[in-house]
C-alpha cells in the first residue's frame, strides 16, 4: 500500500471514529400519532423556587379512563445538564373541591437526568376524583 493512500484511509478512520464519538440522543416517534393529548389549560402545580429555575412543566394531561377514574400524566423538562432530584405528591378532589383524603405514600421521591424528559403519572383514588394538585419539592 502507498504512503499516500494508507494516510488517506488513516485519515478517513480516525475521522469516522471521531465523529462516532459524539454522545447524542437520537429519539424516533411516529409522525401519525394516534393518541391525541388532552392538554390541561390551568396547569395546577405548586414548584419550590430552586426547583423552578432547573425543572420546567412542560404539559399535563388528564383523561379518564375506563372505570371513571381520573388520570393525570405530566412531562417534565430538566433544563440543566446535571441530574435534579425531587419529590412530588398529588392531592385529589371530588367535584365539589373537597379534597379526598388517601392512605398511599405522600411523597414520591424521584430524579431527571441533566437535559431530559420525564413523564410522572398518577391516578385518582377514587372514582369521586375530578381534580387535582401536585407538589415538587427539590431534595
Amino acid at each position: 500500500m502507498k504512503t499516500g493512500n494508507f494516510l488517506t484511509l488513516a485519515s478517513a478512520l480516525l475521522l469516522l471514529f471521531v465523529s462516532g464519538c459524539k454522545t447524542s440522543m437520537n429519539s424516533v416517534e411516529n409522525a401519525q400519532k394516534t393518541g391525541q393529548r388532552q392538554m390541561v389549560s390551568d396547569q395546577r402545580a405548586i414548584t419550590d423556587k430552586s426547583l423552578a429555575s432547573k425543572v420546567s412543566i412542560v404539559g399535563v394531561n388528564s383523561a379518564m379512563t375506563p372505570g371513571g377514574f381520573l388520570k393525570v400524566q405530566i412531562e417534565l423538562l430538566n433544563t440543566t445538564r446535571s441530574p435534579q432530584r425531587f419529590s412530588y405528591h398529588f392531592e385529589w378532589f371530588d367535584a365539589n373541591g373537597m379534597q379526598i383524603t388517601t392512605l398511599a405514600p405522600v411523597e414520591i421521591p424521584d430524579q431527571i437526568q441533566g437535559g431530559e424528559d420525564k413523564f410522572i403519572s398518577s391516578m385518582a383514588p377514587t372514582a369521586d376524583g375530578r381534580d387535582f394538585r401536585v407538589k415538587f419539592i427539590a431534595l
